[in-house]
């Protein structure tokens, strides 16, 4: 018996080795993301797990029911003769994944190949077949990763089913009794063995896409960083040359070009000899790539080069989009088709999404400019672009890898713009509305920086009455990320204390522990907008104007800073007159 249980579990390693090759195929990738299949794919998974079990029949090992002796490779079998083999495993792992109907669909390949092979468990074994596979789909989680204890025992429990069924159906029973006393435990253990296997190279599977995915994830966002300074200026030769610059540094390409919808912006990397810089789009690849959209994949015919001996043999061509139109391409040039994997079109897929999103923040920004005079055109500009781009891209990357996080961030998101957009209509706001607009804003960026970003709130009931211009906290906690902690690494901590009640007057008070500000730049912040590499002064001023107007100079703000201890940011709402008080009561 325990020789018969190390050649079983020596011949798993075969089924382990197509398992690893099944792994790859599309409509399992499919499975395993939940996703449903179509009918061509149900088809492939019931002929490829069929198989796979058939597989498992033939790597299996006959036994004589009369004198037990052992044939270790399957060549034929006689009346007198049964098969220890690891066909249950294929099978499982079909209703495991693929649901019940694809379960028994592989179940009824493989139980239909073993019944005609013959032998003693013929029948028995057959039926066990097509009834493993649904024994499998009761195992199916559909939202949950199945465990490696929960595949191990589902091995041992088909291969216990078909122990039962041969000594139900198989005669004579005596036979049909010592043949399972025989070969059942070493079945039922290196079955049990083989599913565990089998899930755990579909784990690793898993997790290196995951891993890779949040590499890739992780490459998009520092491009991200690196070129959004360039893309905010539009699709000019400069800009298009350094983000060209930046990416060819970034992604094993041999060239690295970028058109708008008329010329060739930049091009960077091998073949720039004569794919220049300033010459008219030359193929029709790229138009149609601005025409329709849509990625594409070309090989050396389809580029449609000049040079006979171009060494630029294929390219991936991305769609630049501004407005819902595209304006331009991105284009990776490689040496040949070959090298143009899965992860370099997703990453491809990616950054020109991304690349996109900042051309749209080059739009915003110069509305801004535009708007900057009319005050409310000011409020209604205070999603800064590359806020929005960063919370876009912190959803982008976790919807690999945490999805419920990512709904999460994406309904914070949602919040916070729709409160944003009423703000800037509205003449008055509640600290409670300040208040509410401040947790969906830094529920984003807490995700975004993880364990390095805090805030605490000491916050009196009693004073969320009391009324406010529209978007006087928000900006103010804004500065002290972008600002605070611009250099600060973690322990990055913002406490909003708001204490009082309107008839008395509430005082609100926020503070972090930054960098802080020079005591030159100090005296003016607040006071008007001052050009300088940290910032405009903005934000600052447009909330101290606004109290001021609103409540005269007892309300404007009162800023206490020291270099490397921090800001504090403090302004006070007098006492509301009773006739106001019942009004926004």
């Amino acid at each position: 018996m325990f020789e018969l249980l190390i050649t079983m579990t020596e011949r798993i390693g075969i089924i382990v080795t197509i398992a690893f090759i099944v792994t790859r195929l599309r409509f399992f990738r499919t499975m395993l993301s939940q996703d449903k299949l179509s009918s061509v794919q149900r088809l492939q998974a019931v002929l490829v797990f069929g198989v796979l079990g058939i597989v498992g029949t033939y790597t299996g090992i006959t036994v004589s029911t009369e004198s037990l002796a052992v044939n270790k490779w399957m060549l034929q079998v006689s009346e007198e003769e049964a098969i220890a083999n690891s066909r249950v495993v294929g099978i499982a792992m079909a209703g495991l994944f693929g649901g019940w109907k694809i379960g028994l669909g592989a179940g009824l390949v493989a139980g239909l190949h073993r019944f005609t092979l013959g032998g003693f468990t013929s029948l028995a074994c057959g039926l066990a077949t097509m009834l493993a596979g649904i024994l499998a789909s009761l195992f199916r989680k559909k939202n949950e990763q199945i465990s490696v204890s929960a595949a191990l025992v589902l091995g041992a429990l088909a291969e216990s089913l078909q122990m039962l069924i041969i000594l139900l159906l198989s005669r004579p029973f005596d036979q049909a009794l010592n043949l399972v006393a025989f070969i059942g435990v070493p079945m039922i253990v290196a079955n049990g063995i083989g599913c565990a296997l089998f899930l755990l190279i579909i784990r690793s599977v898993v997790n290196e896409e995951q891993k890779a995915a949040a590499q890739q994830a992780q490459t998009s966002l520092r491009i991200a960083r690196k070129t959004l300074g360039y893309m905010r200026q539009g699709m000019k030769p400069e800009s298009a040359e350094a983000v060209c610059r930046i990416l060819f540094e970034e992604v094993k390409a041999s060239a690295i070009a970028m058109t708008d919808d008329r010329v060739i912006l930049a091009h960077i990397g091998i073949g720039d000899d004569h794919h220049a810089p300033g010459r008219p789009l030359q193929t029709e690849v790229t138009r149609h790539v601005i025409e329709k959209g849509e990625l594409l994949i070309v090989d050396r015919h389809q580029i449609q080069c000049q040079m006979r001996d171009c060494p630029l043999g294929a390219a991936i061509v991305g769609p630049l989009k501004q407005g819902g139109e595209t304006v331009g391409t991105l284009k990776f040039y490689f040496p040949s088709k070959k090298d143009i994997t899965h992860v370099t079109t997703e990453l491809m897929s990616g950054l020109s999404m991304l690349l996109s999103y900042q051309l749209e923040a080059a739009q915003l920004a110069e509305a801004k400019e535009l708007a900057r005079e009319a005050e409310i055109k000011t409020l209604q500009a205070q999603i800064h672009p590359h806020f929005l781009f960063n919370a876009l891209n912190t959803i982008l990357s976790l919807t690999r890898i945490d999805a419920v996080k990512a709904r999460k961030l994406l309904r914070s998101l949602s919040d916070y713009i729709r409160q944003n957009l009423t703000a800037a209509a509205a003449e008055k706001a509640t600290l409670q509305e300040e208040l509410q607009h401040i947790r969906s804003y830094m529920s984003i960026e807490e995700t975004r920086f993880e364990d390095k970003l805090a805030i605490s709130y000491e916050v009196e009931e009693s004073a969320l009455n009391a009324i406010v211009p529209p978007l006087t906290m928000q900006p103010l906690v804004e500065n002290c990320i972008r600002h605070g902690f611009r250099n600060k690494t973690d322990d990055c901590i913002i406490r909003i204390r708001i204490t009082g009640k309107p008839s008395s007057g509430v005082t609100v008070t926020i503070k972090d522990n930054g960098e802080g500000i020079p005591a030159e730049r100090l005296r003016q912040l607040g006071l008007q907008m001052m050009q300088s590499t940290s910032g405009t002064g903005m934000a600052v001023f447009n909330v101290n104007r606004r109290l001021t107007l609103m409540y005269g100079g007892s309300a404007s703000l009162k800023i206490k800073s020291k270099e490397s201890e921090g800001t504090e940011v403090v302004f006070h709402i007098p006492p509301a007159p009773s006739a106001a008080d019942d009004k926004f009561r």
